[in-house]
């Protein structure tokens, strides 16, 4: 049977492993530091997951998502801390560690969505919005800053900002609304 790995050169299953990796780390990481008392078994229980998941990542079906196939493996890895440490009061029930995994997954779906809609939208805002976003948030110029590099007034400016931002937010949340309809 052919693989979608068999079709990959290492490189590029490397690059797409890190891509997912990136994409899935924070729900993987909130998962095990809210499962894991000690911070520094937290840190060490998410090393390797990291590990097994680049190790296994031939076996992942790319028909589902990769946050949840992690946090499956992290479920896993969690209770195997648990049994390694032979600890006698198990802090949560198995029961209670997959619900945890199944609401950081939703909650991981949930900001992706927004991200997309966010990117979307910044798309249709034209340039002068762009722009002054970007002197805003990226440059991270003040009023009076990005009134000098726009020949406005500093008034103006936060006028125009709030103005743009009230726009983004507004289409951000159409765009979120039908996608759940």
């Amino acid at each position: 049977m052919f693989t979608w790995a068999e079709s990959m050169k290492e490189d590029q299953k490397r690059e797409l492993f890190t891509e997912c990796w990136l994409k899935a780390e924070p729900a993987v990481s909130a998962y095990v530091f809210a499962s894991v008392s000690r911070f520094h078994d937290a840190e060490d229980v998410v090393q390797r997951i990291a590990q097994e998941l680049a190790r296994r990542f031939d076996e992942f079906d790319f028909n589902r998502p990769f946050v949840a196939w992690a946090l499956w493996i992290a479920k896993s890895r969690v209770i195997d801390f648990y049994r390694a440490e032979h600890r006698t009061r198990v802090v949560f029930s198995h029961e209670l560690l997959g619900q945890l995994a199944d609401t950081i997954a939703a909650q991981a779906d949930g900001r992706s969505n927004r991200r997309e809609a966010l990117e979307a939208c910044l798309e249709e805002l034209p340039p002068k919005s762009r722009r002054l976003l970007d002197l805003r948030y990226v440059e991270e110029l003040s009023a009076d800053e990005m009134a000098q590099e726009t020949g406005s007034t500093s008034g103006s400016v936060r006028v125009l900002l709030s103005r743009v931002r009230t726009v983004l937010a507004s289409c951000i949340e159409r765009r979120l609304a039908v996608e759940n309809a």
